[in-house]
């Protein structure tokens, strides 16, 4: 019976991260696809550098609450979980991995609803903003340090797809550090981590041209004059 509930929870974390705000927001206000637009990217850099600061920030804001709001309500269910199976009969995998692990399960698939969503051909952002909000809700001391990384290396560099990907390289490292420090069980450390390093690779991936851009030194830098950009095919969520 957990195996399906996993399953449940698995769809329909990845249902609601396929809701795009990028592309919705685009659709609706300016008849475009986003994806049409600038880098052809559907997340909150292009709705900056193509619609302005209020239609970036309000993607921003709705994609990180796609990731809160399903890493907390799993979690309220992974609470009733626990205690209905606890004396219920269950393999041992169920018990050592699933039992009390539901929401490392959402978060890793409403990133990945976010990066393919059904609804819009399974072209996507690059799940940034939504891993940055299952960060914060699973611990947001972990998470603020890891937005803290991104942000200064952004300031910095001035080059969004190098804060998130460095940001997102490191975050594994960190979480492990906390668990360490907190005395976590060998299990809840085994499964956080998977989802530690499966969003990590998952976003990394996805920034795949951006880091060939790094290397070549024609990524985009936020922020930069048009006329003395390159124009690009992809960017950084």
């Amino acid at each position: 019976m957990l195996y399906i509930t996993a399953i449940l929870v698995a769809v329909c974390s990845y249902l609601v991260g396929s809701i795009n705000t990028s592309i919705i927001l685009s659709k609706a206000i300016y008849g475009t696809d986003i994806r049409k637009s600038g880098s052809g990217n559907a997340g909150a850099t292009n709705m900056l550098r193509t619609h302005g600061t209020k239609m970036a920030v309000a993607t921003l804001l709705f994609d990180v609450l796609k990731g809160v709001l399903m890493v907390a309500l799993v979690s309220i269910l992974d609470k009733f979980s626990v205690n209905i199976y606890e004396n219920a009969p269950a393999s041992d995998f169920e018990r050592t991995y699933l039992l009390g692990s539901l929401k490392y399960i959402a978060g890793i698939f409403v990133v990945l609803g976010h990066d393919f969503p059904l609804y819009f051909g399974f072209k996507g952002g690059k799940g940034v903003a939504t891993s940055l909000g299952v960060m914060l809700t699973l611990n947001w001391k972990v998470g603020l340090i890891i937005l803290a990384l991104a942000l200064t290396i952004m300031a910095i560099t001035r080059y969004v797809s190098l804060g998130s990907i460095t940001a997102a390289a490191v975050y594994p490292f960190v979480l492990f550090t906390f668990m360490i420090a907190g005395g976590d069980e060998l299990s809840q450390c085994i499964t956080y981590l998977f989802m530690a390093v499966t969003l990590a690779v998952i976003l990394i991936a996805k920034h795949h041209s951006n880091i060939t851009k790094l290397k070549n030194g024609t990524e985009n830098k936020l922020f930069a004059k048009k006329e003395k950009t390159s124009e690009t095919k992809e960017d950084s969520k």
